[in-house]
């Protein structure tokens, strides 16, 4: 919303009539660039054009009436959107915003937090966000609840593993296990419709260890690495993990040995 323009009730008069000019440029004591004219600088500008205006020419009564419903309707515009902006400010409270203010040095500063309520001060509306007052014009974004929790879920890294027969190896996950509410305290994995046996992982530094073991039963192929994590949501990723098997596994090369030497 632009600023509002303060403009002093003593204005030029030539010929007669208001210097309406002159007194936009020169009476006002403070005025931004792009600055618009509120509801009670027009109706100052029109009473003192009432005021100064030459007797033996008045202005004909036909403009006054026209002067005063744009200045009627100018303030329902503003009344309207007064109204508009408080009702959108009440249908903050309790829902996550990011507010944008600017210092007097031009310095951009974005806060984020939970509009705890709605206060209003004069024709000010202000969201009281962490203890302290912002005014409802600086409103950046909305955050919605839904993506407020994505962003707090336990979440797993998309990750393609490979797993050799002939050189087995531990394989390494990344994953989170949350935050606030929405942490887990563990995880299970499973892969090829079976549970990874909780002996065969163990957790550290945001990973998680797979022992080679997990996987030592498995036939050459591509399969889906499930993870279910026990938070309040029960998160679970299916699509996230996938493990390359290549080789012989071990059974299937001693039974081979076997027939060969017999």
């Amino acid at each position: 919303m632009a600023d509002a323009t303060t403009y002093t009730l003593t204005a030029p008069v030539k010929d007669g009539k208001i210097d309406s000019t002159a007194s936009s440029s020169s009476s006002k004591s403070s005025k931004s660039s792009g600055s618009e004219m509120g509801k009670d600088e027009f109706l100052q500008l029109l009473v003192a054009q009432m005021k100064y205006q030459d007797p033996l020419e008045p202005t004909d009564n036909t403009q006054y009436v026209s002067q005063l419903a744009t200045f009627s309707s100018l303030e329902q515009m503003q009344n309207l959107n007064q109204t508009s902006v408080n009702s959108q400010a009440f249908n903050l409270v309790g829902k996550e915003v990011i507010m944008e203010t600017t210092s007097s040095s031009g310095a951009t500063t974005y806060i984020q937090g939970t509009v705890d309520y709605v206060t209003m001060s004069g024709k000010k509306t202000y969201l009281s966000i962490n203890d302290k007052l912002y005014s409802a014009e600086d409103l950046y974004s909305v955050i919605g609840t839904d993506y407020i929790i994505s962003q707090k879920v336990p979440t797993v890294a998309q990750t393609a593993l490979t797993f050799d027969h002939s050189n087995p190896k531990d394989q390494i996950v990344e994953i989170s296990l949350g935050e606030d509410d929405y942490e887990a305290s563990m995880v299970a994995l499973y892969v090829n419709g079976k549970a990874i046996s909780s002996d065969d992982l163990s957790y550290s530094d945001g990973k998680v260890i797979i022992s080679k073991k997990a996987f030592s039963d498995l036939d050459a192929g591509t399969y889906k690495v499930g993870f279910i994590f026990n938070d309040t949501l029960k998160t679970t990723y299916s699509d996230k993990v996938t493990v390359k098997v290549t080789g012989i596994k071990a059974e299937t090369a001693d039974t081979s040995d076997s027939s060969k030497t017999a």
